[in-house]
């Protein structure tokens, strides 16, 4: 059986992007933290996906170093929104068709304005969810950006 493919890793096949993927299938590890730890990355370079809403019901997406927290207060500035909250859990499959722990920018049931924290500028490559618990993958910022559009901007808090 040849090397196990998620959705995402044949979207970025199909596009002719480069791109690395990771396996932490079965080590038990679900926090962004642990997978970094497991497979011996820099937690400053992975990334996690995470879904806001707004009051008037348009959804964003943000990805941000697996360490940090997103300060909604600086999301929903970038989004040009009042004020955003985070997706309820059991609302993210219904939304992006990607469960907790597995939810990647890529491939989503439809385009959401996708933010990434500005520090991913700071590495050649950023490593995030490949659309399933277990997997993970690697690509450039700028290769991510020919896939989705995303705009850079500094959401996390600085604590």
């Amino acid at each position: 059986m040849g090397e196990y493919k998620t959705n995402v890793m044949r979207i970025l096949d199909k596009v002719k992007i480069n791109y690395k993927s990771y396996s932490y299938a079965g080590t038990g590890a679900i926090s962004g933290k642990d997978v970094a730890k497991i497979l011996g990355l820099n937690p400053e370079q992975v990334f996690k996906t995470l879904v806001t809403k707004s009051k008037s019901g348009n959804f964003y997406v943000f990805m941000i170093p697996v360490e940090k927290e997103l300060d909604l207060k600086k999301a929903a500035s970038a989004a040009g929104e009042k004020s955003l909250e985070m997706l309820k859990q059991k609302e993210l499959l219904p939304v992006t068709g990607y469960v907790h722990g597995g939810c990647s920018p890529i491939g989503m049931k439809k385009y959401f304005k996708t933010f990434v924290d500005s520090t991913a500028l700071n590495f050649k490559t950023i490593i995030f969810s490949a659309g399933k618990i277990g997997y993970q993958v690697e690509t450039t910022p700028e290769d991510l950006g020919k896939i989705i559009h995303i705009d850079f901007k500094e959401v996390v808090s600085r604590a």
